[in-house]
């Protein structure tokens, strides 16, 4: 149900000279700082997978998930960018990042190393990854693209969007985690709860950060969902990144 195309799969090619030749399908990689979450303002090397399971209205990295783009890299390059990038994070995101069964090989390869490994995930694929910090986005109903313009993709939106079980095992095998929501709207704030709720987290892990591409409009969801957010006990998160360097490739 989750699998992906096999365009955006990652492909063993067996090179027996024992060098790996994995490869999966990536986006983009570059140097910068998180800017959501508990490692805010921490410098890491992001690796994007092209690819995804979802179809969120919103989402501001299109060209992973609407338009998926990307070349495939093997396994070993990734790791020697990430050596290259002189920083102790990296951070696994796309698009889906643990469609492709590659990712669990990638992560081992650069916990090998040494390296910080945080996977940036919508929680609806259950994969057997190493990381250090597991970040979970449950999406909301809010998210699901319009039925009138994208019918295939609003009934598979729908069905994969909400896995509470698998959820709960990436949470379980993980060294650490974080949940984090998108926002949208008031409306969201009682899915919020019940999902917290399902998955019982403790509130200390739940991150709540408003949908907006500008600062513009992160400042004006703020001065409800800040107040909002720290009635119930959760963490307010923004969006640094946006802040930092605007909403573009590369931050």
């Amino acid at each position: 149900m989750h699998g992906s195309p096999p365009s955006t799969r990652g492909t063993p090619t067996g090179d027996p000279t024992g060098t790996s030749t994995t490869t999966l399908r990536i986006a983009e990689t570059f140097v910068s700082r998180q800017g959501e979450g508990s490692l805010t303002g921490t410098d890491s090397f992001f690796i994007r997978t092209s690819g995804c399971n979802l179809r969120c209205w919103f989402c501001d990295t299109p060209y992973a998930s609407w338009r998926p783009e990307g070349a495939p890299q093997s396994i070993d390059s990734l790791q020697k960018a990430a050596i290259d990038a002189k920083v102790e994070h990296v951070v696994l995101t796309g698009g889906e990042p643990l469609l492709p069964l590659e990712s669990s090989t990638l992560t081992e390869a650069l916990r090998s190393i040494g390296l910080h490994v945080t996977i940036e995930t919508a929680g609806t694929v259950d994969r057997d990854v190493q990381c250090d910090l597991m970040s979970i986005s449950p999406k909301f109903r809010s998210s699901t693209p319009d039925r009138t313009k994208h019918p295939r993709w609003h009934e598979l939106h729908q069905k994969r969007r909400m896995p509470i079980d698998t959820m709960r095992r990436l949470i379980d095998r993980s060294d650490d985690y974080q949940v984090k929501f998108v926002v949208d709207a008031p409306t969201d704030l009682e899915e919020l709860l019940e999902v917290t709720s399902a998955l019982a987290v403790p509130k200390e892990k739940v991150w709540v950060m408003p949908q907006g591409i500008t600062p513009e409009e992160l400042d004006k969801a703020s001065m409800w969902l800040s107040e909002w957010t720290d009635s119930q006990g959760f963490r307010y998160c923004d969006r640094m990144h946006i802040h930092w360097y605007g909403n573009r490739r590369g931050t």
